[in-house]
């Protein structure tokens, strides 16, 4: 089990990362909030979760290993991969998904693209006795500049399964939301655009 990975970022793609460790780049597959604290040619600590397939090696990168421990939990609930784990967190911080599963508010869960009224209760029947409380500690992630948000919430919602003309309509629904903020925050536009596209 790879724990974490710490090296020089070589490169940032849509949803994921690659992060030289001894002269190998490992490809880290990661959420748009991730991404967004992550710059090319510096170096990066990301707590990683590596899930094995007959046909594959897939790691999976997260902000902090809060995050990474609420993915692997998420993992054991039926239902729920990786890609939808992975989601989940995108969409929602650690604690709104910790607070949502202990409150049995399923309204909150359907927010996360996949996730349907019976997945959800699901994931409240099967994890609500061992998710825990919120922490109120979890760190605030970085904020991107107004240029580079619009990239990172467009590639996210691509990312978790909405079309390009769906993504650039809810970019644009949320415009108004950065407009007046020199440093907006990517993972509060995301959960914005996702709300737009839920009530679309």
């Amino acid at each position: 089990m790879i724990a974490f990975v710490r090296g020089p970022v070589a490169a940032i793609g849509v949803d994921s990362a690659v992060v030289e460790v001894g002269g190998v780049g490992l490809q880290i597959q990661c959420d748009p909030g991730t991404l967004a604290g992550l710059r090319p040619g510096q170096e990066a600590r990301i707590a990683t979760s590596m899930i094995v397939r007959e046909d594959s090696l897939t790691l999976y990168g997260f902000a902090d290993d809060d995050a990474k421990s609420l993915f692997e939990l998420l993992l054991t609930a039926t239902g729920v991969g990786p890609k939808l784990a992975q989601a989940a967190l995108a969409v929602l911080e650690p604690d709104q998904l910790r607070h949502a599963v202990a409150t049995e508010d399923l309204a909150v869960l359907v927010k996360v693209p996949g996730i349907g009224k019976k997945g959800a209760q699901r994931i409240v029947l099967e994890l609500k006795d061992k998710i825990g409380a919120p922490s109120r500690t979890v760190t605030g992630r970085p904020l991107q500049t107004q240029e580079a948000w619009r990239a990172q919430v467009h590639a996210g919602l691509v990312g978790l399964g909405w079309s390009a003309r769906d993504a650039e309509d809810a970019v644009t629904a949320v415009s108004p939301l950065a407009a007046d903020n020199p440093n907006p925050s990517v993972p509060d536009l995301l959960r914005a655009a996702l709300r737009a596209l839920s009530k679309a």
